[in-house]
């Protein structure tokens, strides 16, 4: 029941070139930095991303896409990321955007073990009609788009199918955890996280401070140990801010 891993280097080493993720964190509230990091220094590449955002030039998963580690990434906004920008329109990236409460349900539902819904957002849109850019050519053109997605009515309304994700691994970010895997997070930097903790089959999150077993109050436990299998205390983890504002 210890899932506690020394080394964040240590907890990612399963994950290998090719495999998909599912990262927390919204905008750079929450990211788990330190194992973005290890994935970073493992040297492996063809990732599939999915995350709200794919963090910003030079730190969070923007750090992974400027060492071309990102083959495909799945989120709901991408724009602050001049780097994200160059490789989708040159073709180097793959990009499927979804609506964001949508990346939410869709993640929850892979948790949850229910292989699809229907959803009125999107309705009406390329969203759910097809034609999204996914790809481009490099020169201006669209070299691979969305395909349309079934459409049923309930209740007099449209709803579009959309399936739910499962990722082979998941990364996130805490601030309690135990050695059983419970996890706590404060404030807004809960976000995604409990649903990509969910959604990923191999779950590792960084927590800033580690207890024992039996202190989290289990009222206030967010995501429960079933659902993580390795745990890296990183008590000094370093947060930016995205956009720093000062008033005149």
């Amino acid at each position: 029941m210890n899932k506690e891993i020394t080394f964040a280097a240590h907890a990612v080493e399963d994950i290998t070139s090719g495999s998909s993720i599912a990262v927390g964190g919204f905008g750079l509230c929450g990211i788990p930095s330190a194992l973005i990091q290890a994935v970073l220094d493992s040297g492996v590449d063809d990732l599939e991303t999915v995350s709200n955002n794919c963090g910003v030039d030079g730190w969070g998963l923007g750090v992974l896409l400027s060492a071309h580690r990102i083959q495909k990434t799945i989120g709901s906004y991408v724009g602050e990321n001049k780097e994200f920008e160059r490789q989708f329109l040159s073709g180097e990236l793959e990009v499927e955007l979804v609506p964001q409460g949508t990346l939410a349900e869709r993640l929850r539902a892979g948790g949850a073990g229910i292989a699809a819904f229907f959803s009125p957002a999107g309705v009406g849109t390329q969203v759910a009609g097809g034609g999204l850019p996914l790809r481009y050519d490099g020169a201006g053109g669209v070299a691979e788009a969305t395909s349309s997605k079934e459409i049923r009515e309930f209740e007099g309304r449209p709803h579009v199918l959309e399936r739910a994700i499962r990722t082979d691994f998941a990364l996130v970010h805490a601030r309690y955890g135990d050695r059983h895997g419970n996890l706590v997070y404060e404030a807004s930097a809960q976000n995604f996280n409990p649903l990509c903790a969910a959604a990923g089959r191999l779950t590792i999150a960084e927590v800033e401070e580690l207890v024992e077993p039996g202190e989290l109050d289990p009222a206030s436990i967010h995501t429960p140990g079933i659902y993580v299998q390795r745990v890296v205390h990183v008590p000094n983890c370093e947060k930016r801010i995205e956009k720093r504002m000062v008033s005149s």
